[in-house]
């Protein structure tokens, strides 16, 4: 198998199918104009916001997670010579009881702080705020090796937080590529925040990186700002043998598109060393790059920013009086089939006198390694109580049966219900290609960035009107 092999478990395992980002399978099933699509979905006439009927979220899933030392990923990859990699699907196991839509809504763990962007007068100050709602959206991914469930074609999420301040909808609307579509508006007419992921992944032998291709846009409505980045790329390591372990790497750029300001945060690979794990580095640039600000800090733990004039002079000091470190030995010929020791953790990040504090990752459950690594906000992403199938759309993922099997500790149940799954979606599209009908998305349709220009997925409005009587059965 080489490095450029892509595969994803895309409903029925590994997949080879093209992951390039061109949308297909999926029409709407109306036009809509796309001036409206920014702002539909406030006003259409919703009545009292309701929680989801949960007034208090719980704190620990029904069951504790399974061992994994009983499956060997290697003994499923080495079957793949010579062989089409969508005929292999991975032990359940491997997975975690949430669907990739409930991982999607993690973004939203931190909405306070696009609530303090909001608050700003300053677009410096919106700019930073803004920047560590970017970096805290992807820090409950770290060590969560499980995968989350492939979402079914059709398949939908839905969360309203009145106490975060929150309405979120995601949406699967298309299978080859996989996308996933997302909407999410403050509940105070405050801000917008949606976007559509493809995740592109690469087999390199020992780990398996992950691409998040897709826009993600937030309007501060207040504001007039619309605010675009893309996610770093995130790599788990040992996926065949040793210890699991994650990083995430790439440059981020973060666009105001109204006063051309950017902020570009570079997530530092590991390295030969380990010396740069988990670290951030960036700026803050106005539109004719002059440097406003600089960012620092590590995606697990905590981000600051400080003047660049400040941070340059410490850094020189730093230089002129650290001296060589005792750097570790290198690990053997990197070629080799060892698994990639995890570096060991370095210091904690070395605040500068100056500097202001921007973000700091929340704690997780005293628990939480016995739940797949969920921080408390993902605990709560799939609880399901009465009376809550009367307000769902009949696609929502918690009413998934193998996620929920998975859940409640029943790995058996779960593993047959996912084929069952698998199957009944196979059959699904088997039928509308005999029939010659295109599948048609329900909640988004295929459009083009207002701000980017590019391909992107938009929300077509009314989810919340609860009119599902045309919702396709897929489970």
């Amino acid at each position: 198998m080489n490095s450029e092999e892509e595969f994803y478990d895309a409903v029925t395992g590994f997949d080879s199918d093209n992951s390039s980002g061109e949308f297909s399978e999926a029409t709407h099933k109306g036009d809509v104009d796309l001036h409206q699509t920014s702002r539909t979905g406030r006003h259409n006439g919703d009545g009292q916001v309701q929680e989801n009927g949960i007034k208090k979220h719980r704190t620990t899933l029904p069951a504790p997670m399974f061992t994994r030392s009983d499956f060997s990923v290697w003994s499923i990859l080495k079957k793949c010579i010579g062989l089409e990699l969508s005929k292999i699907t991975m032990p359940i196991a491997f997975n975690e009881p949430l669907s990739f839509l409930q991982r999607i809504t993690e973004y939203m763990e931190h909405t306070y702080l696009i609530n303090k962007a909001c608050c700003h007068s300053n677009p410096l100050e919106r700019m930073q705020t803004v920047a560590a709602f970017a970096v805290s959206a992807v820090a409950s991914q770290w060590e969560r090796t499980g995968k989350p469930f492939n979402p079914l074609l059709g398949e939908t999420y839905e969360l309203v937080r009145e106490d975060l301040g929150f309405r979120f909808i995601s949406e699967q609307v298309s299978h080859h590529p996989p996308v996933s579509a997302f909407y999410s508006e403050g509940l105070n007419q405050d801000f917008v925040f949606h976007g559509s992921i493809y995740p592109k992944l690469k087999f390199w032998g020992k780990s398996v990186e992950a691409e998040p291709r897709g826009t993600i846009t937030l309007e501060l409505l207040k504001h007039n700002e619309a605010y675009t980045w893309t996610n770093p790329t995130c790599c788990v390591h040992n996926v065949i043998i040793g210890k699991l372990w994650i990083e995430q790497y790439g440059t981020v750029e973060i666009v105001n598109h109204s006063t051309g300001d950017k902020c570009i945060l570079n997530f530092k690979p590991c390295g030969l060393f380990g010396k740069e794990l988990h670290r951030i580095e960036g700026y803050i640039q106005d539109k004719n790059k002059k440097k406003l600000s600089v960012i620092y800090g590590k995606w697990t733990e905590c981000l600051w920013c400080i003047d660049p004039s400040t941070y340059e002079s410490s850094k020189k000091n730093e230089r002129r009086g650290g001296g060589d470190q005792k750097k570790p030995k290198p690990s053997e010929d990197a070629e080799n089939d060892e698994a990639d020791d995890m570096p060991e953790v370095q210091e904690t990040v070395q605040v500068i006198p100056g500097s202001k504090l921007l973000w700091r990752i929340s704690s997780r459950p005293p628990n939480s390694s016995q739940m797949y690594n969920f921080t408390s906000f993902a605990v709560s992403l799939n609880e399901l109580e009465k009376g809550m199938e009367e307000i769902l759309a009949p696609t929502d993922c918690r009413l998934r049966p193998d996620i929920r099997h998975m859940e409640n500790g029943e790995i058996d149940l779960a593993s047959k219900e996912k084929e069952r799954l698998e199957e009944k979606q196979r059959a699904a599209r088997k039928e509308r290609a005999k029939d010659e009908i295109e599948w048609r998305t329900r909640w988004f349709y295929q459009g083009t960035n207002p701000y980017t220009g590019t391909p992107d997925w938009l929300y077509s409005g009314g989810y919340f009107d609860r009119n599902f009587f045309d919702c396709p059965d897929i489970y």
